[in-house]
């Protein structure tokens, strides 16, 4: 199947694509905020340059598209795979996936504790908010 769009207008669709400050990680910082935790945005020092750093409690969260990172829960409507070149889009998005799951093991190594939040958990914010107290107080 080929793409329905033309090059250019692509072009311009994927320029608009953020890295961060995105729509779902705003929502988990306003969250987080709200709740009296404070943290630092972004830390490159980090793998995977992590989007909240809790530098005295060594945690990181990472926020997840569903589609970019391919969220593995096969209920997720979001993680679907396009249509149209899966020769292109297959491996970038697996190696994605890769390099997620090097990240988390490496910040592992380095003594930090991660939390991952997929977009898709976004629906159920009361949940949310208890599952990243729980992580950020190390509760089991």
């Amino acid at each position: 199947m080929t793409d329905t769009v033309d090059k250019a207008s692509r072009s311009m669709i994927m320029a608009r694509v953020k890295g961060k400050d995105t729509a779902p990680e705003m929502v988990v910082r306003r969250l987080v905020h709200g709740m009296g935790y404070r943290y630092r945005l972004h830390v490159r020092k980090l793998p995977g340059c992590p989007d909240l750093v809790f530098t005295r409690r060594l945690k990181v969260i990472y926020v997840h598209g569903c589609f970019w990172h391919r969220h593995p829960d096969p209920g997720c409507r979001l993680a679907r795979m396009p249509k149209s070149r899966l020769d292109f889009w297959s491996p970038k998005l697996e190696a994605n996936r890769d390099r997620d799951i090097r990240n988390l093991a490496e910040i592992g190594r380095l003594g930090w504790k991660a939390f991952v939040v997929w977009e898709c958990e976004l629906r159920d914010l009361p949940l949310l908010a208890e599952r990243m107290r729980n992580f950020l107080e190390d509760v089991e």
